[in-house]
């Protein structure tokens, strides 16, 4: 169980996170190779992240391999999340439709990782992403598996208890609202901060699609 202590430690660790990470980003310089961009803060050179696993909606594991050669936007929530993941998730199908005719081969991709693995199974994230948009990437893993995950692109996460008078499993979790940007390698390449714009980031994604080699 969860004492206020421990609560307290864990919003602290978030904000501490959340703020590290603007700030890593916020003079990162832009990429001379790219065309200026609206949303998205590019970060020369692009960082490398480790191998991971996940799982997805289908079953299949996610490995790194699987995301090369699309750009890909990757956002942390989950199913029970009252309103800033269904209103991200939502803003990102507008971005998504608007470079539906882009060829699907390097179409950019969105991917949506639960961090709530006691109640998110991979197919109910699967039902619940794709509602917004059909071409989500839906995924989850374990704990450990995830926070690794989270750490390696600069993102964190934390469950919060439920009142004392609600049911055990009516948590929440706490997690970044940034969206991070991965290149068609795979590597870390910007992020995306609230609020967010569909129209701006599907105009930097495309001009990126099509400025990749």
């Amino acid at each position: 169980m969860f004492n206020r202590t421990t609560l307290l430690v864990l919003a602290a660790a978030l904000a501490a996170g959340l703020g590290l990470l603007a700030a890593r980003f916020a003079f990162a310089p832009q990429t001379t190779h790219a065309p200026p961009m609206k949303a998205v803060h590019l970060i020369d050179p692009p960082r490398a992240v480790p191998a991971f696993s996940l799982r997805q909606s289908d079953g299949t594991p996610l490995v790194p391999g699987e995301l090369k050669g699309h750009w890909t936007l990757v956002f942390l929530g989950f199913t029970h999340c009252p309103d800033l993941c269904p209103t991200t998730l939502a803003e990102l199908a507008r971005a998504q439709k608007q470079w539906e005719s882009l060829p699907e081969t390097t179409r950019p991709r969105v991917l949506f990782v639960s961090v709530d693995p006691d109640r998110d199974t991979p197919d109910r994230v699967g039902e619940y992403a794709h509602a917004f948009h059909r071409d989500t990437i839906a995924a989850t893993a374990d704990v450990p598996t995830l926070e690794r995950f989270a750490r390696s692109v600069g993102l964190v996460f934390a469950k919060s208890p439920p009142a004392a008078d609600a049911p055990a499993d009516a948590y929440a979790v706490d997690h970044s609202a940034t969206l991070v940007a991965l290149d068609p390698d795979g590597r870390m390449a910007g992020i995306v901060q609230p609020p967010l714009d569909a129209g701006a980031i599907a105009s930097d994604f495309t001009q990126l699609t099509k400025a990749a080699p």
